[in-house]
């Protein structure tokens, strides 16, 4: 860490000084993701301010996600999370490669086998109807980042099968296949993942992951893709956008 100088004459507020000073840093590079920082009472000494101040500038930094505390321990800077955007029906490998990420995927499993009745019901088929059910891990910047479970119709699994998996599927299924997207359902929460999700992320088991519903329709407004995405919170996260209905 350079010398940091602090301008007692400034109309921004001590803590607002600190704060930015450490976002540069942070920005900068100067400490990489889970680097810890230096300790409260060194960063009291290195700006000349009190506790309080500097812990408001930690607090603040927290707030924003750029660091994260261990009890105990210290306070850490937090791995840069990718943004998807949810405002649009885009695939995972679509939607953060135009952020600049590098992405990939990995099929984990394939099989055709009747529907359970929640998978049933949302592809709008007969009970116990077959479908063809994709498991994959996506990767970012060659980190596993969520764990992909997706359903398709029979009639529309068997020529998928044929393609390759380890692509966005959504651009298959227009582009390949010519099943042209119109728009689709999200649904999130909160779960504690599974051992064999957490062991595919590569996180503790029982770690809190996001995990989101979505039921994709075609353009004439069939169902056509029903997945179970299980998401990393300290890698990934959405942006949606509402608009207050007049």
């Amino acid at each position: 860490m350079d010398n940091p100088t602090i301008n007692e004459n400034s109309p921004q507020p001590l803590y607002v000084q600190v704060r930015e000073d450490l976002r540069r840093m942070l920005s900068n590079g100067d400490y990489k993701p889970h680097d810890c920082l230096p300790s409260e009472a060194k960063l009291m000494a290195l700006y000349g301010v009190s506790r309080i101040t500097i812990r408001q500038a930690l607090r603040d930094l927290s707030t924003e996600g750029l660091i994260f505390s261990l009890p105990g321990k210290g306070n850490f800077v937090s791995r840069p999370k990718a943004i998807q955007n949810m405002q649009r029906l885009e695939g995972f490998a679509e939607a953060m490669s135009l952020n600049g990420f590098d992405t990939s995927s990995r099929v984990v499993d394939t099989r055709h086998f009747p529907a359970p009745e929640a998978v049933s019901r949302a592809l709008g088929i007969p009970a116990l109807s077959r479908v063809f059910e994709v498991r994959r891990v996506r990767y970012l910047n060659h980190n596993p980042v969520s764990v992909d479970i997706s359903y398709f119709p029979e009639d529309i699994g068997k020529d998928l099968e044929k393609l390759d998996l380890s692509a966005d599927i959504f651009p298959l299924l227009e582009n390949q296949l010519g099943i042209p997207l119109g728009a689709a359902d999200l649904s999130l929460d909160a779960q504690f993942a599974e051992p064999f999700i957490a062991k595919l992320l590569e996180v503790p088991g029982e770690s809190p992951v996001l995990h989101v519903e979505r039921l994709s329709f075609d353009q004439s407004n069939r169902p056509v893709d029903f997945e179970y995405l299980y998401v990393n919170p300290q890698v990934m996260k959405y942006r949606f956008r509402v608009e207050r209905q007049r």
